[in-house]
């Protein structure tokens, strides 16, 4: 019966050889047969022609045997035999040899890699997931790449105990960058370099169920399905943004060591990315090697603190080498430090002492030769010695400042320098600014003086707090004292810091009259208005459609919670109930600009319609450039942009983007993110996605505060092209903003203001809305920029 089976499998395999031939692809190598890489069309295809297999040419001269992506565009692999020793391009070759091994040799005979089996081995086939397996005559798979992935995992392709991802580059084929399950068998990544080995995701600083992880289930497995959803015995979970079926995609441990999941978008063979293990690059360990420091000015870079510099400057991973001797203050040594505020040095800790003051901090240091540097923080106070400067990044908002040892000498030598000398600048990845850190030199003579007057200030402070406090809660006792002593407490704090706090729903529920006055609704749920128990008037947004756990929906908003700028909505507060989710947002008395410019609410005159494009383009700049979450907005339009009793604009809805599965709120809009009309190219092309939507949305925007209508709405002269209208509007314009005569300008402009308008401001609009309106992203500006028009 064996034999029968072995002799139908040869005669099919021969005749099916013919026909793949005929297909153009051929998915398998028979026994005996070779692969070189003399031959360019000695390769290897899958059935449904998505992954190839063979000689992969780094160079002119040298080849990796790997598996990749037939259809990218860079011809993205996906696994390789010899990522670490490449061979030559004349005599290399890979075979099944017939004894059944496989065996890839460079162009001397000698063997680079191979596969050894106890049973002989028939056929190797390149499958259709991706994944190359060899096997027996019986069709029993003896060996597959899938148990042995080096740096990407495909669907279906599973991680296990024994397995893991290790990043690699071409530039850079070794890396000290891991994912797999550590000792507690959560999946991790770790760095593993050949000094120290430490996990930095999930976050080190939390237990494995403060990080919704699941400790110690040895079935260690996880695994990433065809519609973009992982899941893993440890509880790790995490959705590709373009969740669904018809996407190739591959999970990367990429070389700066961040986990990302890429989906490819065939029409041009360009990846994007959907998913991201870390958003902060700085969170990291190890980005910047031993001594140097992660900071944003605002894309990640690194540079050396002072007395430091970089040890290879092409390659930043090596760290930072000092440019002086430290020996131990028994030889005589005078030590001093620098002071490097918001900056931190994770690990590498000599000692902790709580409740301790800075000078105490620093003498402890001192008297120690091990230590290095000390970070100290405030509330509360706490001193962290450090044998190493390891893992160091620079955050705006961090409570901590690290203090460098430096010799007293050096720091003499370098007294005629001036600042901008003595401190290294940030090496910014892939930016053209760079930034001097704040560093300053404390030595001890100035100790004395300096905590001196910081007491007196912190005296003072206090006292001015203290009648502030009690002035609070007077004020408070006197109006409402009908209040429990507990929500009078409450309320002192909160007119004292403006803090954001956590509603009940009940609470909201009392404040909305049981949600009977509806403002408007959404994409995102329906807004009701409300008045809190302390007269407050807001705006009470129920969500819908919300992913995300209780406890991440309260961490993600609460940072909302502390984005402040003139030109935002204030959110006050939020509600995380069961399956209840609503935003207490601070109600603005004028609502939209939609309800004035489409509706007829009211005249909206020109110096108004004005401020209304400076103080959008200042918000939309302000969550682009300057919060530490960085913020695409994704649905910037009128009814998102709510005017106050002055006409300040203020934007609302931001931050959504990040707590919303939106794809699956409307199925009309599929994969595409915000409101027709208003929609950038790149949405529709599945290119990947910046904040530069935004400044496309904006731009249509600045087309409807002149014109007075929506965009949207303009006659296509036929065509059944919704965008033609405003391609040919566009066009119009930036034909007429070349010529010298302005009177056109009176044809533009909303017939209801009556000529009442400034024309150089007018034409200042339109020219700033034609650049937001190109086509290519990257020829539009960004909104730090169209800010800066306005105000030159």
């Amino acid at each position: 019966m064996a034999s029968s089976f072995v002799i139908l499998n040869l005669i099919l395999s021969s005749f099916l050889a013919p026909i793949s031939a005929v297909a153009g692809y051929v998915n398998y190598l028979h026994r005996g047969s070779s692969l070189s890489t003399k031959h360019a069309s000695d390769v290897l295809q899958s059935m449904d022609g998505t992954f190839s297999f063979g000689f992969y040419n780094l160079s002119s001269t040298a080849f990796t045997l790997s598996i990749w992506f037939t259809n990218s565009a860079d011809r993205t692999i996906a696994w390789s035999a010899n990522q670490d020793r490449p061979v030559h391009e004349s005599g290399s070759k890979v075979t099944l040899d017939k004894d059944g091994s496989m065996v890839l040799t460079d162009y001397d005979g000698m063997v680079v890699w191979q596969i050894n089996s106890s049973t002989e081995a028939v056929r190797a086939e390149l499958l259709d997931s991706g994944n190359l397996v060899v096997k027996d005559q019986y069709g029993g798979i003896l060996w597959q790449s899938f148990d042995h992935p080096t740096n990407t995992l495909l669907p279906m392709q599973p991680v296990t105990a024994t397995v893991k991802l290790v990043s690699t580059d071409l530039s850079h084929p070794t890396s000290y960058y891991t994912l797999r399950f550590d000792d507690r068998y959560v999946l991790s990544l770790a760095y593993d370099g050949p000094d120290i080995s430490i996990l930095y995701w999930p976050n080190p600083d939390r237990s494995s169920w403060e990080n919704y992880r699941i400790s110690y289930n040895r079935s260690r497995s996880g695994v990433l399905d065809k519609l973009g959803k992982f899941v893993s015995s440890d509880n790790t979970t995490f959705y590709a943004s373009d969740w669904g079926l018809e996407i190739k995609r591959r999970l990367t441990l990429d070389y700066d060591g961040n986990l990302r999941l890429y989906s490819l978008n065939e029409s041009d063979g360009s990846w994007h990315n959907s998913w991201m293990a870390l958003s902060q690059a700085c969170e990291i360990h190890g980005l910047c090697g031993w001594n140097g420091i992660c900071g944003y000015t605002p894309m990640p870079g690194c540079s050396c603190p002072p007395g430091y510099v970089v040890s290879d400057p092409s390659d930043w991973s090596s760290g930072c080498k000092p440019v002086f001797n430290l020996t131990c203050n028994s030889d005589g040594q005078k030590m001093s430090f620098v002071r490097i505020p918001e900056t931190d040095f994770w690990g590498s800790d000599l000692n902790y002492v709580m409740s301790t003051s800075l000078q105490a901090c620093r003498e402890m240091c001192l008297s120690s030769c091990s230590c290095l540097a000390f970070v100290y923080k405030v509330y509360p106070n706490g001193c962290f010695l450090k044998s190493a400067l390891f893992n160091g990044k620079t955050v705006p908002g961090y409570p901590g400042t690290a203090y460098v040892k430096i010799p007293r000498s050096f720091l003499s030598s370098q007294s005629q320098a001036s600042a901008s000398e003595l401190a290294n600048r940030l090496h910014v990845c892939n930016a053209s600014k760079t930034q001097t850190f704040n560093y300053t030199a404390h030595g001890s003579k100035g100790m004395g003086t300096m905590w001196y007057y910081l007491y007196c200030f912190l005296a003072v402070f206090f006292l001015v707090e203290l009648c502030f406090i009690a002035f609070g809660w007077w004020f408070m006792a006197k109006t409402h004292s009908a209040r429990s002593a507990m929500w009078a407490a409450e309320e002192g704090y909160r007119i004292v810091t403006h803090h954001f706090r956590r509603f009940t729903y009940k609470e909201l529920q009392k404040a909305t009259r049981n949600f009977r006055d509806e403002l408007g609704r959404g994409r995102y749920g329906s807004v009701y208005k409300g008045v809190l128990a302390d007269n407050r008037m807001v705006a009470i947004k129920k969500l819908k459609d919300v992913k995300q756990g209780e406890a991440e929906f309260q961490t993600e908003v609460s940072v909302i919670g502390r984005i402040y700028h003139m030109n935002l909505v204030r959110v006050m507060g939020v509600c995380s109930e069961g399956s209840y989710r609503l935003l207490v947002y601070e109600y603005i008395e004028n609502g939209s600009l939609a309800m004035f410019l489409f509706h007829g609410k009211g005249q909206l005159q020109w110096q108004h319609r004005y401020k209304i494009a400076v103080g959008v383009a200042k918000g939309l700049a302000y969550l682009h450039h300057e919060c530490m979450d960085w913020i695409i907005h994704c649905d910037v339009k009128p009814e998102n942009i709510l005017l106050d009793q002055d006409f300040e604009p203020k934007i609302s809805d931001f931050g959504l983007a990040k707590m919303l599965q939106r794809d699956q709120a409307d199925p009309s809009m599929s994969k595409i993110r915000g409101t027709r009309g208003y929609i950038a190219p790149e949405w529709v092309s599945s290119l990947p996605i910046s904040e530069k939507v935004d400044v496309y949305s904006y731009g249509v925007v600045l087309l409807e505060l002149v014109m007075g209508l929506r965009v949207s709405e303009l006659p296509a002269n036929g065509s059944g092209d919704e965008g033609a209208a405003l391609r040919q509007l566009v066009w119009t314009v930036t034909e007429k903003i070349k010529t010298d005569d302005q009177t056109w300008i009176d044809g533009v402009v909303d017939p209801r203001l009556d000529g009442n308008f400034v024309r150089s401001e007018v034409l200042l609009v339109l020219e700033l809305a034609v650049l937001c309106l190109e086509k290519e992203r990257n020829q539009r500006p960004n909104m730090n920029h169209v800010g800066q028009k306005f105000l030159s």
